[in-house]
């Protein structure tokens, strides 16, 4: 009796505790705060921006072909007067929405791998942690390049390339958890009360494991708007006239060194820009938050 009601009264309230301490101290951390709702304001913008700006991504203007900045266009047009700030939200809706779903997949991935290598051991974890390792050794970006040109471009094989390289990172913070916390006494207890290796796994160890594990879901989406942006820049993203980050900043190349049209470049990289900074400072918030929620209650 004794030995099944401990758990309960010391791990509920201390988790509940530290996870309000966890959140105080990622929100006093001033630019995790400004990167938690930079990226915020940038995914409202890009979903709501498309409905609200007067003008189609693809409505093609010649009368207003190459124009500045102004008040009619808040980010000018291109060599067939589309509108900038519409093509630009519309392609960050589906450069964010594919780094979303590389990373999702990609941390899916690494997280079964993380915690079969880290809960079985043995031979298991052995061939697993190879695995990783033969995927931390191939160039990434050439691979990925590589892929994507093999398959064709298009929404699947992008994503598929992107979560094929990124999972191994995951995997390897996982399993260095699960190594520690499958000794744990609240673990000891629920094997002894009969829990089976998967609940012992998705009911108890994943739930005081997964911290790193945002860190690096953070830091993941800024590697896969790279990634999705270099590809549509070499060619090998989303074709025209479907816009991305990458794929406008390909476009604004010959705009810009022949034509002078410096606003062409100048908005998409911004954008690319400000992601990864506050997807960064989110990561960084994140991963001294849970530092400091050690230190406490270490």
């Amino acid at each position: 009796m004794n030995r099944t009601a401990a758990p309960k009264t010391q791990v509920v309230p201390v988790g509940r505790q530290t996870d309000t301490e966890f959140f105080a101290l990622f929100w006093r951390n001033k630019p995790a705060r400004f990167g938690l709702i930079a990226f915020a304001s940038i995914v409202l913008l890009v979903i709501v921006g498309p409905f609200v700006v007067p003008f189609t991504p693809e409505q093609i203007d010649l009368s207003a072909k190459g124009q500045a900045p102004s008040l009619a266009h808040l980010m000018g047009t291109d060599e067939l007067g589309r509108d900038v700030l519409a093509r630009v939200l519309d392609g960050g809706r589906l450069t964010i929405l594919v780094a979303v779903i590389a990373v999702g997949v990609a941390i899916t991935l690494g997280i079964i791998v993380g915690a079969l290598a880290g809960y079985f051991g043995g031979w298991i974890d052995n061939l697993l942690m190879r695995i990783a390792d033969v995927f931390y050794s191939m160039p990434a970006l050439f691979v990925v390049i590589l892929l994507v040109a093999l398959i064709g471009p298009g929404f699947g094989s992008i994503i598929l390339a992107i979560s094929a390289f990124s999972w191994m990172t995951t995997a390897r913070l996982l399993r260095a958890s699960i190594l520690s916390l499958k000794k744990s006494d609240f673990v000891q207890a629920a094997r002894g009360l009969g829990a089976t290796d998967l609940r012992l796994i998705v009911l108890h160890i994943l739930p005081n494991a997964l911290a790193p594990i945002f860190v690096a879901a953070t830091l993941g989406i800024a590697s896969a708007v790279l990634t999705e942006s270099a590809l549509s820049f070499l060619g090998l993203g989303f074709q025209a006239p479907q816009a991305t980050w990458g794929g406008l900043l390909e476009e604004a190349q010959r705009a810009v060194i022949s034509g002078g049209q410096w606003w062409r470049g100048l908005f998409p990289g911004i954008m690319i820009f400000l992601v990864i900074l506050s997807v960064n400072f989110i990561g960084e918030g994140l991963n001294q938050a849970i530092q400091g929620r050690k230190e406490h209650t270490s």
